[in-house]
């Protein structure tokens, strides 16, 4: 086959066809007497293994999983596919943790107004230290009084504190309720992280799946290799 044959199935240009051979994406091509490059059929199923593998573990980890394999380093290739699917595990297992926290919290009253850190430990019934602590931890992030320097807290920054109130009280770790408190603020509130939550598992689910579809064809690929 031409560089334009193998590229004409994906929609690709020869170029990229010929920079994945040079990337060690693709085996090395045969050469005519001319110099022109051949590729054979086991040059398709490593482009389609290629191109399966990059939805499910990134540009980045599916090149190193193919240089591996192309030279004969399999072991390599599947021990980045383990990491890649531990990688997705630990990302399940965060969105579950924010599920169950989000479940686990009573609902947070509208705050109207701002307020300093005494009076706001003081009805939440914690120490200003406390609160100190978890601005370092940014889990909130209350602005300064530009002539005292006071900490002023706004309304959306005591909704923050009260969710990372009742998740220490639900037993969470300040670095597990930081990345809830981070979309909490970038959705606006509570409310829209259901639909944040499903968007997320429904990409985690993709990416899954199309694991199982690189799997397939990479199996494919590393049987054609077999002398």
């Amino acid at each position: 086959m031409r560089p334009v044959d193998l590229a004409r199935e994906h929609g690709l240009s020869t170029q990229a066809i010929r920079n994945y051979e040079d990337a060690g994406i693709l085996p090395a091509a045969e050469r005519t007497v001319h110099g022109y490059r051949t590729y054979a059929p086991l040059h398709a199923r490593a482009l389609r293994a290629f191109l399966a593998l990059v939805p499910g573990h990134g540009h980045q980890t599916a090149t190193s999983i193919m240089q591996a394999v192309n030279r004969g380093a399999t072991e390599d290739a599947l021990r980045l596919i383990d990491e890649s699917h531990g990688q997705l595990l630990g990302d399940r297992r965060t969105l579950q943790a924010v599920e169950a926290a989000l479940r686990d919290l009573a609902p947070v009253p509208q705050e109207r107004g701002d307020t300093f850190i005494g009076p706001l430990a003081g009805r939440l019934g914690i120490r200003p230290a406390t609160l100190r602590k978890w601005e370092n931890a940014g889990l909130v992030r209350p602005r300064r009084d530009p002539r005292t320097g006071y900490r002023i807290y706004s309304a959306a920054d005591v909704r923050d504190v009260r969710l990372a109130h009742q998740l220490r009280r639900g037993g969470y770790l300040l670095e597990q309720i930081a990345p809830l408190i981070a979309q909490v603020r970038s959705a606006g509130g509570v409310a829209p992280l259901e639909s944040t939550l499903l968007d997320w598992q429904a990409r985690l689910s993709a990416r899954g799946r199309a694991m199982l579809q690189g799997a397939a064809d990479l199996d494919a690929y590393l049987r054609a290799r077999e002398p």
